[in-house]
């Protein structure tokens, strides 16, 4: 019986190899494709920016930088802005750059996002959407404001006006300022246009609470885009009482509530008459206020602008025969003068008793203390203000 031989046939094992050889290529060329196209992809790929992203001023457009160019055609239908604000497109740079222009202009002090859609570059390559941000420039912010805001008993004049101070320039913006109770206001402004000085154009009243508010717009928006930035408060001195106190410890408290300087720079001695007081200013500041004894009627110390022309520690008077203490000639001549009250040669001192009341013979005397409290301040020249 012939035996059957099974051949395994050499094409068989041909045909195997075939098969591996063919799926080699094919999954190389798969992978080489998929690779490639990566490969462009990261080679070609467009890189999206902003020229700046901070400190955009109102009427300035956003600049969108393309690392290569774009196809521009409908990209800019799909890009959409929040806050939402109409805008122009322009394209320039040969398609890498877009300049996003506003309608009207960007809301200072904001941030603006923008939607970017989908696009393909020159070598039609896919950039993917993305959003970017920006922020516009800021108001001038209030950085000081005298009086400072809850201030009482405040005196305005040309001397002491409202100063509002910025952190930068005003440029580009137009400031305003609004006093309430309703009063119109005329300012000085700085060359660096960071100082206001701001008076009202008729008198403050007194006792009265003031609100200040201060307003920005861009200087090409509309008056109606004024935005408040800045609000505070202060109360005026009040009135002057229509008393005095009898009581001369409550008077004194009186004059140093209601005592207004008459000068604002340096040393001055205020004397009133007829509430028989002097006090003290050093800039505008009040230091003390002291009772004195004025000339009596027929003898009356003189009313007006003096100054203080010498000093001696112990002035001896020829014509009464007494010594003054602490003595301040606030004529040329001597006779009148501020001292402490008068002594005797052999020591007795005339009492306190008097002081409040006009008694002397046109001299201003003061008390054991206060007269050499206001010697030992006031200068030679130091105004004499007597009314």
């Amino acid at each position: 019986m012939e035996r059957v031989r099974k051949h395994f046939g050499v094409h068989h094992i041909s045909n195997f190899r075939s098969f591996v050889l063919v799926s080699a290529i094919i999954a190389i060329g798969i992978f080489s494709f998929f690779y490639g196209a990566q490969a462009y992809s990261a080679i070609f790929e467009t890189k999206i920016s902003l020229a700046r992203q901070q400190d955009i001023s109102p009427g300035d457009p956003v600049e969108v930088v393309f690392s290569s160019p774009m196809v521009s055609e409908g990209y800019e239908k799909g890009i959409k802005i929040t806050p939402e604000k109409m805008a122009r497109f322009r394209w320039e740079d040969s398609g890498k750059k877009l300049l996003i222009i506003p309608e009207g202009f960007w809301k200072p002090e904001s941030e603006y996002k923008i939607f970017l859609p989908e696009g393909r570059n020159a070598l039609l390559t896919k950039t993917l959407a993305r959003d970017v941000v920006f922020s516009t420039v800021a108001f001038p912010a209030v950085k000081k404001v005298v009086p400072e805001n809850g201030a009482k008993e405040v005196v305005l004049g040309a001397e002491d006006p409202i100063l509002v101070e910025f952190d930068k320039p005003a440029d580009k913006f137009y400031i305003k300022f609004s006093l309430d109770p309703e009063s119109d206001l005329t300012y000085q402004i700085n060359e660096e246009r960071t100082q206001f000085k701001l008076l009202p154009k008729a008198y403050t009243r007194e006792g009265i609470g003031y609100r200040l508010s201060v307003f920005a717009k861009y200087w090409e928006d509309p008056d109606d885009n004024f935005e408040k930035i800045y609000e505070s408060s202060f109360e005026t001195r009040p009135p002057l009482p229509i008393e005095w106190e009898k009581d001369f410890s409550l008077r004194l408290e009186q004059a140093k509530k209601y005592t207004r300087p008459q000068i604002a720079d340096g040393k001055y001695i205020d004397v009133n008459l007829s509430t028989q007081i002097m006090t003290i200013f050093e800039s505008g500041r009040l230091l003390g206020s002291y009772l004195i004894s004025s000339g009596k009627r027929g003898m009356d110390t003189p009313k007006g602008r003096h100054a203080i022309f010498n000093k001696t520690p112990r002035a001896w008077s020829k014509t009464y025969g007494l010594y003054m203490p602490y003595w301040m000639a606030i004529v040329p001549g001597g006779k009148f003068g501020i001292h402490e009250l008068p002594e005797w040669p052999g020591g007795y001192k005339e009492g306190a008793n008097h002081l409040g009341i006009p008694v002397s013979h046109g001299c201003m005397r003061l008390g054991v203390g206060p007269a050499k409290t206001i010697y030992d301040w006031a200068d030679i020249g130091t105004p004499v203000i007597v009314y």
